[in-house]
């Protein structure tokens, strides 16, 4: 696999991290194109397959890693599998668009390693694991023990935050989705190759 630039956003849920993706996407100036992940889980809500992930049943994706059609991928929570397929990266490259993420920490540092020239990864913290909490239950798609659990799961994530290229601190949302469109098109202006 050799194409343009991959994007990498992480960071625990509650972020903000699905809000700055969202924003840079609308830059038509950083030629970028979402992709869209691989997920075991159900449908939340409105959710729709082949626009916010590829939805498919456990013993499809484990399929798809027999077949080794995931670039990376990881089971988060029990029979809980999030991934990204090749086929995906390779059908945005073939349009000439830069790839951006909206992934987990393990995900997106698993791309960086396998593309470390051609990758920029950013970690986005939030405030504090306090406001990520509030952040999760306004949402109010998850249970209680669900959230407790995306709590517990934060801590470790936090950790992993100097192993990525940029750290952005989502204190202010409109200070961070500047930082996020000055580096994008920094680094995509960058031939690093």
């Amino acid at each position: 696999m050799k194409g343009g630039k991959l994007i990498i956003f992480s960071a625990p849920s509650g972020s903000g991290k699905t809000t700055i993706v969202r924003h840079l996407l609308k830059k038509p100036e950083l030629n970028l194109a979402f992709s869209v992940s691989a997920t075991s889980r159900p449908r939340r809500g409105k959710e729709k397959n082949k626009e916010h992930y590829y939805f498919m049943s456990v013993s499809e994706f484990k399929n798809h890693i027999k077949n080794d059609d995931f670039l990376e991928w990881e089971e988060v929570y029990r029979d809980n599998f999030y991934g990204t397929l090749k086929s995906e990266v390779e059908r945005l490259w073939a349009e000439g668009k830069n790839v951006i993420f909206d992934i987990d920490v393990v995900g997106g540092l698993r791309i960086k390693k396998k593309f470390p020239d051609q990758t920029l990864a950013v970690f986005v913290k939030p405030p504090s694991v306090d406001e990520l909490k509030i952040r999760l239950k306004k949402r109010s798609t998850e249970s209680e023990d669900k959230i407790n659990m995306r709590i517990a799961k934060a801590s470790v994530e936090l950790a992993t935050a100097p192993q990525f290229d940029k750290v952005i601190k989502n204190y202010d949302l409109d200070v961070a989705l500047k930082e996020s469109v000055d580096l994008v098109a920094s680094f995509i202006s960058n031939d690093k190759e």
